[in-house]
């Protein structure tokens, strides 16, 4: 029939109860014939547990040793979802990162994929096993376990299905797909049937929480199909789509927002070629990823400089420019946390007009301050007031016509 991996996140899988009711949905589409790889995440709030007991043995806990602790909490979620398709007669074998031939770099708690191997699952497979894989983690050249990073497991799902050349790749979770905007700000904010791999990519990027933008990103490169569906009801869910083709083109998709970030501003910073780069060297050094940048040219050979961290490196990364601006002869280093990014994204930007005029004005009316502006070729994201963030995502998503129909 078709080879059909299947994802279920730590709360499809959060208590026994839930295992078994996977175990149920799995074994249905086994009973159709299908070849089934499922990747489980640990339950629900067992990795945080793991990380507060790494902190009470160190203060800085020691990264190798740390993945292999958190690489427990997949391995004991994909033994018991093997237990239990075994208790009802499946044939079910589960298998650890390392044996799915996950292999990686060396970046322990945020390693990436180099290649999956898979030789061991369609070994598996061939004699009609039901394959379990503990997802989030790998293994490096070197035989060391690694993990992924938070949303681990959704990359470790669609990489397989890559592998596996896979049908489907089915993602479940505590939603029943993607919206138009995060419901729970947004009251009418609708289901999207359909959307492509792209404007995921960019939503995901933006604060769209459905699926981790590094599994996005494997979906596009390897041309995998992605269907997000809730593991608590059967209703249909959200197709990710390579491409977008025989899909139709709204002007925008959805608007997200990301409460996650802050600014830091350099003043009167030295006009000359190279102090970009002194800037941002120790930032990326630091492994700190850097979102908008935006340069005021002033009189008399300077300028100032504003780019935008994530909130959880916002200490770290002024620490690092303050010491910058001692180094350069900037005159001040200014830093804000009480800021949110809002987006809206739609592959149909690509042929149509004035959709930032649009945004613009409809923030206006509102009295949003708009501080920073990027775009792409499908996206714009205005910087706003963090406490006018929620209320930015509603105005903006009946300005584009996006609510749900009551």
């Amino acid at each position: 029939m078709a080879i059909i991996v299947q994802k279920f996140g730590g709360t499809s899988v959060a208590n026994p109860e839930r295992i078994r009711n996977v175990a149920k949905r799995v074994a249905k589409n086994f009973d159709q014939g299908n070849d089934m790889v499922v990747i489980l995440s640990a339950m629900a709030g067992v990795t945080d547990s793991l990380i507060h007991l790494a902190g009470q043995m160190a203060d800085s806990p020691d990264r190798r040793e740390l993945d292999v602790l958190l690489a427990t909490g997949e391995q004991t979620t994909a033994a018991l979802l093997a237990m239990t398709l075994k208790s009802m007669n499946y044939p079910a074998v589960s298998l650890l990162g390392y044996q799915a031939e996950v292999v990686t770099d060396h970046n322990y708690s945020n390693a990436r994929i180099l290649d999956i191997g898979a030789s061991r699952i369609k070994e598996m497979l061939e004699k009609r096993n039901i394959v379990v894989v503990a997802g989030f983690q790998g293994t490096d050249a070197e035989g060391n376990i690694t993990t992924l990073g938070r949303g681990g497991s959704d990359t470790s799902a669609v990489a397989i299905a890559a592998a596996l050349k896979a049908n489907v790749c089915e993602i479940y979770t505590d939603v029943d797909g993607v919206y138009t905007a995060d419901p729970n700000v947004c009251s009418k904010a609708r289901k999207l049937d359909k959307i492509s791999c792209e404007e995921m990519l960019e939503m995901a990027s933006l604060g769209a929480k459905v699926l981790h933008i590094r599994s996005v990103e494997f979906a596009l490169k390897h041309n995998v199909t992605v269907y997000v569906r809730s593991s608590f009801n059967e209703e249909e869910g959200t197709m990710v789509i390579n491409g977008d083709h025989d899909m139709e083109r709204p002007v925008v998709s959805g608007i997200t927002y990301s409460k996650n970030e802050a600014r830091i501003t350099l003043k009167k910073v030295p006009d000359q070629p190279g102090i970009a780069a002194k800037i941002f060297s120790p930032i990326a050094d630091a492994k700190i990823n850097v979102d908008m940048i935006i340069q005021n040219t002033r009189a008399e050979g300077q300028t100032d400089l504003t780019f935008t961290v994530p909130k959880t490196e916002f200490k770290k990364a002024l620490d690092i420019e303050r010491k910058v601006a001692e180094q350069i002869g900037a005159e001040q280093v200014l830093g804000d946390e009480n800021i949110a990014k809002v987006s809206v994204t739609g592959i149909g930007m690509k042929s149509h007009s004035g959709v930032a005029l649009k945004m613009f004005d409809c923030l206006a009316a509102e009295n949003i301050n708009i501080t920073m502006i990027s775009t792409s070729e499908i996206r714009i994201s205005c910087v706003v007031e963090e406490k006018k963030a929620e209320l930015a995502v509603r105005v903006l998503h009946t300005a584009f016509g996006l609510d749900r129909e009551e």
